[in-house]
């Protein structure tokens, strides 16, 4: 008998997806968010994909999607009567609509202070501008209060799920 194998019969499943680019972009008063982003970008590349991590501050909106598989934002929050996200993320967003979305798999990442109304409320913000714009939100958005350190199992979770759809 002659056995044939493929390439996906000698490696693990993890190894079967190509490698995909995704984009991070982070908007963080304190650095608990950029925190977070790191986590995130670690999670992703150990499972062989292409990350790029960009600071808000940095980024300009226009195109900034565009040949990435997958862009995943996050920021920080505070607010009692409306969400009030943070300055540089909150001025990139605002521009979503020229970031070119539209398909792109996208996910919302945020860290807060349970002690406002909203906690985490930037993920909700993002997911919908997303969602408008026509992307398809990928995962359950990710709510952390503070930097993240010690909330591995969320951050695993969260990316295993964004893994699943790449």
């Amino acid at each position: 008998e002659i056995y044939t194998l493929s390439l996906h019969d000698a490696l693990p499943i993890s190894s079967w997806n190509s490698m995909s680019k995704i984009l991070i972009v982070f908007g963080s008063a304190t650095g608990n968010t950029e925190n977070i982003a790191h986590l995130i970008e670690a999670k992703l590349a150990k499972a062989g994909n292409e990350v790029t991590v960009q600071n808000a501050a940095a980024a300009t909106a226009d195109h900034l999607a565009d040949g990435y598989d997958a862009v995943l934002m996050g920021a920080s929050c505070w607010g009692d009567d409306e969400i009030e996200m943070q300055d540089d993320f909150a001025t990139l967003f605002e521009q979503a609509d020229k970031m070119d979305l539209k398909g792109k798999k996208v996910a919302a990442f945020a860290s807060g202070d349970r002690e406002y109304v909203h906690f985490c409320g930037a993920v909700d913000v993002i997911e919908a501008k997303a969602k408008e714009l026509g992307a398809e939100v990928v995962a359950e958005g990710l709510r952390l209060e503070g930097d993240g350190g010690g909330n591995d199992e969320e951050v695993s979770n969260y990316t295993a799920s964004i893994l699943q759809h790449l």
